[in-house]
């Protein structure tokens, strides 16, 4: 079958521009494949990454059809049948003249070096800013080495899987807006130290994971980086698991970021949905202790009232009961599980 590749050509603080090349391919290729041929056939000036071919190292990531992924992986029959089901005019996927497109772009959330070569230099200095090692400092080193059980090394086994291939931090909308967002590779792996039997520094990694939005309550919770995770690490469920355990040692004065995720799951309970009366105060005004934070919500209050969109009374909701027997049911549940470290 003949397929057109649309690939991003660009040098280090250019435009980007298209290039369009045509190849007689199997089904069965894999993305990579092609642009090796490509390369080797008809522009040996094409640049990429490469190393394993059989998605190990990670080297491959770039944007396919819009979305990142490893080109090693990725099949020119399962890319194909991904320009099927897109109906969406605004994609950058094509057919022409009955001929499929295959659009190749560099990876997102860092700057070009050529075509669709990144500087990763972010994507490592982020990762290497949660202290991705296992720490015994705080523990006399035993005559030999430190053991764990099965289960204790299970919890290990999904973050273990990641290959730091970048496509996660590509497409981190978190990342594009705040860039002291350390990513959701980082974090993943920040999990990884967390969840460690054999790791001395938990609090402190907690404490640090809880700073601001350069940790974990900068993420956005668009669930996109377990979506584009070719090794199913959902760095998404990690950073909810830091979240938890944070949550579980603080309490609502520690910091705005707690206190939103407590207040809010209190004013459900209590009335089935959130009562936006007392959200805001609750959260940006601290209850009253936080003067700065009430003279902030001013401007926005105003407006609200100005376009009759503030509730001046607050009907719970109908299932009010049922919705505070599950968060009591999940609450029980959570103290009920053994702590994993």
């Amino acid at each position: 079958m003949q397929v057109l590749f649309k690939i991003v050509r660009q040098q280090a603080n250019s435009a980007p521009q298209f290039q369009t090349y045509k190849l007689e391919v199997d089904p069965g290729n894999t993305v990579l494949d092609c642009l090796n041929r490509i390369k080797w056939e008809q522009d040996g000036s094409l640049a990429f990454r490469k190393n394993c071919r059989n998605t190990i190292c990670g080297s491959c990531g770039m944007r396919i059809n819009g979305r990142s992924a490893l080109a090693c992986k990725e099949s020119i029959r399962h890319e194909v049948a991904r320009l099927q089901q897109i109906t969406d005019a605004n994609t950058s996927v094509s057919h022409d003249g009955g001929i499929p497109t295959i659009t190749i772009a560099p990876m997102g959330n860092m700057p070009v070096i050529k075509d669709l070569i990144v500087d990763m230099t972010s994507f490592w200095d982020n990762l290497k800013a949660v202290d991705p090692y296992v720490s015994t400092e705080a523990r006399q080193v035993p005559e030999r080495e430190f053991l764990q059980t099965p289960e204790e090394r299970d919890r290990l086994n999904q973050t273990g899987n990641c290959i730091l291939c970048g496509a996660c931090y590509s497409e981190c909308n978190a990342r594009d807006v705040d860039p002291t967002f350390v990513g959701p590779h980082a974090l993943a792996k920040a999990y990884r130290m967390v969840a460690d039997s054999r790791d001395s520094k938990t609090e402190e990694r907690l404490e640090d994971y809880s700073q601001g939005t350069k940790g974990v309550w900068g993420c956005t919770r668009c669930y996109y980086c377990n979506e584009v995770c070719p090794m199913d690490v959902a760095p998404m469920d990690q950073i909810g698991k830091i979240k938890q355990e944070i949550l579980d040692r603080q309490t609502e004065q520690t910091s705005r970021p707690v206190r939103h995720r407590k207040v809010l799951i209190d004013l459900v309970k209590q009335g089935g949905w959130i009562d936006e009366r007392r959200f805001g105060l609750r959260v940006v005004g601290n209850s009253f202790r936080d003067i700065n934070g009430i003279v902030s919500l001013g401007p926005l209050g105003l407006r609200m009232l100005a376009r009759g969109k503030f509730p001046f009374s607050f009907e719970p909701s109908a299932g009010t009961a049922q919705v505070r027997s599950l968060i009591e049911r999940v609450q029980t549940a959570e103290l009920d599980t053994p702590p994993q470290s």
